[in-house]
């Protein structure tokens, strides 16, 4: 079941932040949703993992939630795809 990140009113029309299904191949990621475009932004260095469309589209304010929600946002994608976490057992923690 994928996860999707609750938004304020004033973005949540049109804007969705999903952990989506099937993506447990992919590098551990949000996808950041306005109708049909998406833009993937990275859970484990942060940032926009796309060049098109472009990153600069999306409002601060939501890319300012996510980096808000960072941690949230990595714990529901190790629940989700615990065989591609975001980090390994070993590995230090950039947000701590």
């Amino acid at each position: 079941m994928p996860f999707k990140l609750p938004l304020p009113k004033r973005l949540a029309n049109p804007w969705a932040v999903k952990i989506r299904d099937k993506e447990c191949l992919e590098p551990p990621h949000v996808t950041v949703l306005r109708g049909m475009q998406a833009w993937r932004w990275n859970l484990r260095s942060g940032g926009f993992m796309d060049k098109e469309p472009d990153p600069a589209e999306v409002p601060r304010e939501l890319v300012e939630l996510i980096v808000d929600h960072w941690a949230e946002l990595r714990a529901k994608w190790d629940a989700m795809y615990p065989e591609n976490r975001v980090r390994s057992d070993g590995e230090e923690r950039s947000d701590e």
